[in-house]
């Protein structure tokens, strides 16, 4: 396979793992997932396991659960019923099966459980790493959190699949930056952003974007690949401060913040903005950007 025919093929499954996180309470069936892919439902089944490694059923159970547990810990106000219908389940029972044999907790218990305290370590996912999220739940103030509106951006982006933490802060200095230098974009707005919750998702499958604000005329190349960065409400935090201390702010906003706001988060990603004017300093390591989580009425 050629590197063009590579990223078409990259970009098509992209697509795919969008669609299912943004529609994880409807019915999502072979053909239709498909037909997002543009691929033939006779051999779509076949390519998406090789891509993905996990058959599409076992793939959509597992963001379906994913998904469950996030709303579990950042919706506390919401029935075990209302989250499983959320995330396509037809019955709380048929839910709560799945969901103990995914994480050996019933929901309830499981949403009451001291993460501090929890097994549920997804084999060493390095929760308080760079660019992840802290368990504990106290750290952080997260009292400058304000609601913005944020147009759609459309995005050229490098995908980095693993751990994170120190690997990711090296995809950043040493994948995406000399990228990014090729260019000629000027000041634009830099994005990071998280499409899994590594105390739920296994190390190995997480994914992050890194990318950059582009104009409509922009192409494609050097691996990258090109979409659009949803627009719409979110919570937005100012973070300063070094890598190993932004996942206490992410963990300040789901932990603190999001569960008193009488607001629950939504299918769209969380992720970073670096704005044109954001600062690095390589001496001490401290940067700034913007924290930004989608919100939706409970």
């Amino acid at each position: 396979m050629n590197n063009a025919s590579r990223r078409q093929y990259e970009a098509r499954m992209h697509r795919v793992q969008a669609y299912i996180d943004r529609h994880l309470d409807a019915p999502l069936d072979l053909e239709a997932l498909a037909a997002v892919a543009h691929f033939s439902p006779y051999h779509f089944h076949r390519l998406f396991l090789a891509w993905t490694g996990q058959t599409l059923g076992d793939y959509l159970a597992r963001r379906r659960l994913e998904k469950a547990a996030q709303r579990l810990r950042g919706q506390p106000d919401s029935t075990v019923l209302s989250i499983a219908l959320s995330v396509g389940y037809g019955s709380a029972e048929a839910f709560s099966r799945a969901f103990k044999q995914r994480f050996g907790l019933p929901p309830a218990q499981w949403r009451n459980l001291d993460q501090t305290d929890s097994n549920l370590d997804q084999a060493g996912a390095g929760l308080d790493d760079e660019h992840g999220f802290s368990r504990n739940r106290d750290e952080g103030d997260p009292v400058n959190v304000r609601l913005i509106d944020r147009p759609p951006v459309r995005m050229g982006y490098l995908r980095y699949q693993g751990a994170y933490g120190p690997a990711l802060g090296r995809f950043w200095a040493e994948t995406f930056n000399p990228w990014l230098a090729t260019q000629n974009l000027g000041a634009v707005s830099r994005f990071g952003i998280s499409h899994d919750d590594p105390s739920l998702v296994p190390p190995e499958q997480c994914r992050y974007d890194t990318g950059v604000a582009v104009p409509d005329d922009w192409v494609p190349n050097g691996g990258a690949l090109v979409t659009e960065l949803p627009g719409g409400r979110y919570a937005a935090l100012d973070f300063e401060g070094t890598a190993a201390e932004i996942g206490a702010a992410w963990a300040a906003m789901m932990g603190q913040w999001l569960p008193s706001s009488g607001l629950q988060l939504d299918a769209r990603p969380c992720f970073e903005h670096y704005g044109p004017q954001s600062k690095f300093d390589f001496k001490t390591g401290v940067f700034d950007c913007e924290l930004c989580i989608p919100v939706a009425p409970l």
